[in-house]
């Protein structure tokens, strides 16, 4: 424990260490907020109207979200017990996470990748093992293979991968499960999935009905194509009994019925809404295209975002962007996530990424090799 003074109790020293979450952050009213992979779309009136009608706030919700795990359970082709719903897909990771890890075990993932999974390995115990991007900012499934150890309780896979963009192919990924002990659980993180365009992507649906490999658990979310990121709703598909390892974890009632009532009312909405996803992936296709014809080295972008490889420039290229009024999300010393928003914001992100590459030397990672300069 840590006696640090700055800190008036006994706090463990690898969370003490551990900086806070910080959220993508807010922009005014005159600024376009790109900074935190929400839709940019308002939720249709059907769903606002199913969570205004949900009015028993002095009641707590039903524990299990049985109405939706029915829900999903039919579109998945699995049981009841093989769906979990948890107060977004990341808290549902805490669990599993939780559940399998403690002091003296691994957990394995990519990295540059979500940046929840460090923090998630500290706070159970465990010891973060953190396997490079390969080339194109993918995920490196052979060098995440050959780092499980004996001590290896869970692997992490980001499909796309949040930040840098690009998708794991469900040849790569079966081929990756292979070689993972049955022991080990392989979690899929799938949060952008309904983003995706690439036929060979990774498919957790596909995962699931071979049934070959139960260690396997699936995350989805309603914060991103769905639009509902301020009601906090995820849901993990996979076997009952590890499923039920991360319900013990769980911190009861966290689900709301607001939560619950919308992710229904959407999933009734889902042609709509799946059009308007559409056209976010057209935008991000545009928006991609336009960065590298700027100059940029923009990897594959399958989620609601692209990655511009600033380096070390990342802090005083963030800030060119907030002082046009665009707000991005910088990771110090690797790059700029840049959500897909409105249409309106194109043309301006794309103006701003063209005045700053110019200041970046040639021959640098977020540069296109093949402009001339």
């Amino acid at each position: 424990m840590t006696d640090a003074p700055e800190i008036p109790v006994r706090v463990r020293p690898e969370v003490a260490a551990l900086p806070p979450y910080k959220q993508g952050r807010q922009a005014g009213a005159d600024a376009f907020k790109l900074s935190s992979n929400e839709n940019p779309f308002d939720p249709l009136p059907g769903v606002l109207e199913r969570v205004q009608g949900a009015t028993a706030l002095n009641r707590y919700p039903d524990a299990t979200a049985a109405r939706l795990r029915e829900r999903l359970a039919e579109r998945f082709g699995v049981g009841t017990d093989a769906v979990h719903i948890g107060a977004g897909s990341v808290s549902i990771l805490a669990q599993l996470v939780l559940a399998t890890s403690g002091p003296g075990d691994e957990v394995v993932y990519a990295w540059r990748s979500f940046e929840a999974y460090p923090w998630l390995a500290v706070v159970a115990g465990a010891t973060a093992v953190q396997v490079p991007l390969a080339e194109g900012a993918r995920h490196d499934l052979d060098a995440m293979a050959a780092a499980i150890t004996e001590r290896t309780r869970a692997v992490l896979v980001c499909s796309p991968n949040n930040p840098t963009g690009p998708i794991v192919t469900q040849a790569e990924f079966d081929a990756f499960v292979e070689r993972v002990p049955a022991d080990v659980l392989v979690i899929l993180d799938e949060a952008y999935a309904e983003f995706v365009t690439d036929p060979d992507a990774v498919d957790g649906r596909r995962v699931l009905a071979s049934a070959a490999h139960p260690n396997v658990v699936v995350l989805r979310t309603f914060s991103k194509a769905y639009g509902l990121a301020a009601l906090r709703i995820g849901y993990a598909i996979g076997h009952p009994r590890v499923l039920d390892a991360a319900r013990s974890t769980a911190i009861p009632l966290s689900v709301t019925a607001h939560g619950e009532e919308a992710a229904l009312a959407s999933l009734d909405a889902e042609d709509e809404l799946l059009q308007r996803v559409r056209v976010i992936a057209d935008r991000r296709d545009r928006l991609a295209a336009g960065l590298r014809d700027a100059g940029w080295n923009v990897p594959e972008a399958q989620g609601n975002f692209v990655w511009l490889a600033a380096g070390d420039e990342t802090a005083v290229f963030a800030t060119a962007f907030e002082e046009a009024g665009v707000i991005v999300r910088p990771f110090a010393g690797d790059g700029i996530r840049i959500s897909v928003g409105e249409e309106e914001s194109v043309e301006k992100v794309l103006g701003i990424a063209a005045s700053v590459v110019k200041n970046l030397p040639e021959g640098h990672a977020g540069v296109r090799a093949s402009v001339e300069r």
